[in-house]
């Protein structure tokens, strides 16, 4: 599992409490949840209970944990909790961004149609760049075989019909990030 973070927003506002924390750092976090990025950042531990297993580490109840991960989630300090499996390691080594050029007039509903497609990792709309770029859904392709890739973008290309005039496969040659932004053990340093 993965912890994303982002630039933090200033948090709304709140009336004083008794049960306050220390003011934020710099970066808009206080020690507790600074602690607990540190404790994240390379991912939640593997076990039944990972909430319980990094309020260990940081002193802090499982249940506070989630609260303050769900709170800095709210604030936009952490953007999302995910699993981000290596494909490649899994054995899928044909990674393929297709990019369709969809009619605009469809494309939210076909998006979420390609989005619930077993084997499709991601899938958004982006602008397009015309002349020379005219796809605007892009949705993340894995096989084990650049054929087997092939086989999917078949698939999605019946699905989209005739709102779909021209698509291509961008195959990844390389992983160039997997991680989110890493907080020094310092404080203050990011």
């Amino acid at each position: 599992m993965s912890v994303s973070t982002c630039r933090s927003r200033p948090a709304p506002r709140r009336e004083a409490d008794e049960n306050a924390v220390p003011p934020p750092d710099a970066g808009g976090l206080d020690a507790a949840d600074r602690a607990i990025v540190l404790a994240t950042q390379a991912g939640l531990p593997l076990v039944p209970d990972p909430w319980g297993a990094v309020g260990r580490e940081v002193g802090l109840s499982g249940e506070a944990v989630l609260e303050r991960m769900q709170a800095m989630q709210e604030r936009g300090v952490i953007r999302r909790v995910a699993a981000v499996p290596n494909h490649y390691r899994l054995g899928y080594v044909a990674n393929g961004m297709t990019v369709w050029d969809v009619d605009d007039a469809e494309v939210e509903r076909l998006g979420r149609e390609v989005a619930a497609i077993e084997g499709v990792s991601h899938c958004y709309r982006r602008p397009r760049h015309l002349p020379h770029w005219p796809y605007n859904l892009f949705a993340m392709l894995h096989g084990r075989s650049r054929e087997e890739v092939e086989h999917q973008a078949a698939v999605l290309r019946e699905r989209l019909g005739e709102a779909c005039r021209d698509h291509r496969i961008l195959y990844s040659s390389r992983i160039l990030k997997k991680t989110g932004l890493r907080l020094s053990r310092r404080a203050g340093q990011a």
